[in-house]
C-alpha cells in the first residue's frame, strides 16, 4: 500500500511527521498514517518518511515489510460507503528498516510523491467531469418528462 497521508498532514505532504532516523545500515521508523487504501491487506508499505529538515526537502520514500520488520500494526477504519477499500490506520513503532529499502535518494522523496499524485489528480478531474456530465444529462432528461401542474 502507498502510505503518505497522516492524521495531521493530509494534503500538506510537506508537513508529514513520520520519521526515519538513520542508525548505521538501518533506519528506525516511527509515526502513523491514516486513510491508507488496502493497508489492512498489505504485506508491503511504500512509505513517506521524514529523514531530514522540515518541508519538502526532508522527505524520503522507503519500503517497509510487515512480515520481516516488527513494529508495524494496522487497524481497519470504518468509512461510510467505501468498505471494500480496506481503509486503514497504520502505526510504525521502532520499525528497523534496512537502508537498502530506501526508494531513490534520501530527502528526495517529495518528487516521487508529486509525480504519483499528478496522475491521481488527473484521474479525479476526469471522474468529476464525467459524473457532472451524467448528472446534467439525467437532470435534463427528467426535466423534459416532468409535469408540474
Amino acid at each position: 500500500s502507498l502510505n503518505i497521508t497522516e492524521p495531521s498532514a493530509g494534503s500538506d505532504v510537506a508537513s508529514l511527521k513520520c520519521t526515519a532516523k538513520r542508525e548505521g545500515d538501518f533506519y528506525i521508523v516511527n509515526g502513523n498514517k491514516k486513510w491508507i487504501t488496502n493497508g489492512i491487506f498489505s504485506d508491503y508499505f511504500t512509505t513517506a518518511v521524514r529523514t531530514g529538515k522540515p518541508g519538502m526537502g526532508g522527505i524520503s520514500m522507503m519500503l517497509l515489510e510487515r512480515d520481516t520488520q516488527p513494529g508495524i500494526s494496522t487497524k481497519r477504519m470504518d468509512c461510510q460507503g467505501v468498505w471494500p477499500s480496506g481503509t486503514t490506520y497504520v502505526e510504525f513503532d521502532n520499525v528497523k528498516v534496512p537502508a537498502s529499502n530506501l526508494i531513490g535518494k534520501e530527502n528526495e522523496g517529495f518528487k516521487v510523491i508529486m509525480k504519483n499524485f499528478n496522475h491521481e489528480r488527473w484521474g479525479f478531474v476526469v471522474q468529476a467531469n464525467r459524473f457532472s456530465r451524467v448528472l446534467l444529462e439525467e437532470s435534463w432528461t427528467y426535466s423534459n418528462k416532468r409535469s408540474t401542474f
